[in-house]
């Protein structure tokens, strides 16, 4: 994405004014999405944004972000600096503006910025508001100017400093702990971040510095992130540890009035399809028209190349857009002006003249690099025509599937609970009819269903959808569920609040909870991202003394345990949930009042696809090396 200088005026009056700060501390969560650990880093991307939306203007190549050892975040550009004149709407300092009122900025045809991500000229003054102090520098290219702000208030006016030639703004906040239920900043949640923006912002530097650690044995920890092949590196970064199918990312850009749009993608050997999208920086988590755009056009583009030469007959069906993206990474990123969010959580990019820009650009681009490239062409179809394939095959799996579904057929393994109501109801999938014994007749049946499951499961991650629907182990998971998988996923129609994956706490238990989180992930995605699976977590030990007894979570449980009941405890180690009788799994794992379980979330997709590919995919060697890197931190393990 090229970052040409946009030629506007950028003084004081382009500040606009459209309403004060006062709800922002009362219902924080509105403006930040929630007042937890992602509300806290939220801060940080919103002054990161206002940086970035330099850097889209032309204006900035550097963007430094410290957290301090007090755990206040310090965040530098080298853009113009943020306005210091007198707005003559408020008479104040545009600077003033912009952190003390809601909803002023650059951002809103007050001809400052051409495009811009963040919450729209939001998040400045929102992060004052929430932070029990902000300190802000402004070097404007002749002097230097500060303020500092308590809760939100100017504490004294403007202040106008030394002469300097330098040029940005610097900003240094508190974050309120009277707000945020922690202030702690973690480091690898604002690393991702980082390095996402600086992907999607070609040669744009982004420096995250950790000054927490400067005293211990590895001193500060600082990322440098800049990528000149922006979201072509992006992708791969993605499949560093997948098979290419083809060596080079094909890319292409363009741009039309209001509209720019950036493209990149490759073909892998893997079944899944990952598709990220961008609008003006913000990640589009629920796609919009831009992804649409981009499915309608390469699926249409590879269907005609194949028709054109003869590759796909006339006998043939088709390729579906499920086929034509089976293996394919892709990242797609458009920047315009009035970008318009929908959906539940305003992540949907809704501007309908987006779908036919991207459309028209893939056609376009796309097809001369399918006949400039007949190789990779012929490489691209053979792998979509084999999916076509399985998919054809996974129909008629599917429809076996479905019949059962419909006709009321549940699996054997299932013990239903009484209550049909989905609200409040939960299902355990147990391995083992031991468990899923001590499970059916431990739990409360009124809510509480039991799903045994017994021998090898699949690794979806190396299966197509085909296996997937002959699979004896996950298909009672599909008909259990009720909603379908894949493109035909159906949430409304799950038939539990919770899945709750119950396994042994050993390392065949962990290697199960991968495998069936591999699934959910790859095939039933929607679950994860609205908090629906669940682990559970069943003890580790119990610790006796005469009659007393207590069970321990935890390795620290079991120490603070020995110290309570003496060293002379009979301490029983559970390998096996077949190990415990059905009171013990009822009191230890299954009851509401007294269990502990894990929810499933997913703070970075991306993240969490190279983590499936590197645990469960084909490549041997990047898993040996996790696995070296990684064995130091490894706890009760079976020997």
């Amino acid at each position: 994405m090229s970052t040409e200088r946009t030629e506007t005026n950028y003084g004081a009056d382009n500040i606009q004014v459209l309403e004060g700060l006062e709800a922002v501390r009362k219902r924080p969560g509105m403006y930040i999405g929630s007042t937890s650990e992602r509300g806290l880093h939220h801060l940080v991307y919103e002054i990161v944004d206002n940086s970035i939306d330099e850097a889209l203007a032309g204006y900035c190549k550097n963007i430094f972000v410290d957290i301090n050892e007090d755990n206040s975040i310090t965040v530098v550009d080298d853009g113009r600096g943020i306005p210091v004149g007198i707005n003559h709407k408020v008479g104040k300092p545009a600077v003033e503006v912009v952190f003390t009122i809601l909803h002023a900025g650059g951002k809103f045809g007050g001809g400052g910025y051409k495009v811009s991500g963040g919450l729209h000229g939001v998040g400045a003054s929102v992060v004052n508001a929430l932070s029990t102090k902000l300190y802000v520098e402004v070097f404007n290219g002749e002097n230097r100017y500060e303020q500092t702000y308590k809760r939100g208030v100017p504490e004294a006016p403007l202040e106008k400093k030394e002469a300097t030639e330098k040029t940005g703004t610097r900003v240094t906040f508190w974050p309120d702990p009277e707000i945020f239920e922690t202030t702690v900043f973690d480091f690898d949640v604002l690393e991702k971040r980082m390095r996402e923006q600086a992907f999607l912002n070609k040669g744009l530097r982004i420096v995250l510095t950790d000054k927490r650690t400067k005293d211990t044995e590895e001193g500060e920890r600082v990322s440098d992130f800049c990528y000149e092949g922006g979201i072509k590196s992006f992708v791969e970064y993605i499949n560093a540890d997948k098979d290419a199918l083809h060596p080079e990312v094909i890319y292409f850009e363009g741009k039309k009035e209001n509209y720019e749009a950036e493209i990149a993608f490759q073909y892998t050997t893997a079944y899944s399809e990952t598709l990220i999208s961008f609008a003006n920086n913000i990640h589009t988590t629920e796609g919009g028209t831009h992804e649409t755009g981009f499915k309608t056009a390469i699926t249409r583009v590879i269907n005609d190349y194949g028709k054109k030469f003869n590759i796909l007959k006339d006998k043939d069906k088709p390729l579906t857009g499920e086929d034509v993206r089976e293996g394919l990474t892709a990242i797609i990123s458009v920047k315009l002006v009035e970008a318009q969010f929908e959906g539940q959580t305003k992540t949907k990019l809704g501007n309908s003249e987006m779908r036919s820009f991207v459309d028209g650009l893939v056609t376009k681009s796309f097809e001369a690099i399918l006949e400039e490239n007949p190789a990779i062409a012929k490489l691209i179809l053979e792998k979509t025509m084999a999916a076509s394939r399985a998919r054809e095959a996974a129909r008629k799996a599917r429809e076996l599937s479905r019949k059962g579904a419909a006709g009321g057929s549940l699996p054997t393994k299932l013990k239903d609970c009484r209550d049909k109501q989905m609200k409040n109801t939960e299902i355990y999938i147990v391995e083992g009819d031991s468990a899923g014994g001590s499970a059916n007749q431990g739990r409360d049946s009124k809510f509480q269903a039991i799903l045994s499951l017994w021998g090898k499961m699949l690794n979806v991650e190396k299966a197509r959808v085909d296996k997937v629907f002959g699979n004896d182990k996950l298909n009672p998971v599909i008909l259990a569920l009720g909603t379908g998988i894949g493109d035909e996923f159906d949430i409304s129609k799950l038939r539990y609040e919770r899945v709750i994956i119950m396994a042994d706490a050993d390392v065949d238990g962990a290697h199960i909870r991968t495998l069936l989180l591999t699934f959910f992930f790859r095939y039933m995605r929607p679950l994860i991202d609205a908090g629906h699976i669940f682990i559970a977590q069943p003890p580790l030990y119990k610790v006796s003394k005469g009659k007393k007894e207590q069970y321990a979570y935890t390795d620290e449980e079991l120490k603070n345990l020995l110290a309570e009941f003496g060293q002379d405890s009979k301490i029983q180690r559970y390998k096996g949930l077949g190990e415990m009788n059905p009171e013990q799994l009822w009191e230890t794992t299954m009851d509401p009042e007294r269990r502990i379980m894990l929810q499933v979330k997913l703070e970075d997709a991306i993240e969490a696809d190279k983590t499936f590919t590197l645990l469960m995919g084909d490549s041997v060697e990047p898993r040996r090396e996790f696995i070296e890197k990684n064995a130091k931190y490894v706890q009760n393990l079976d020997i």
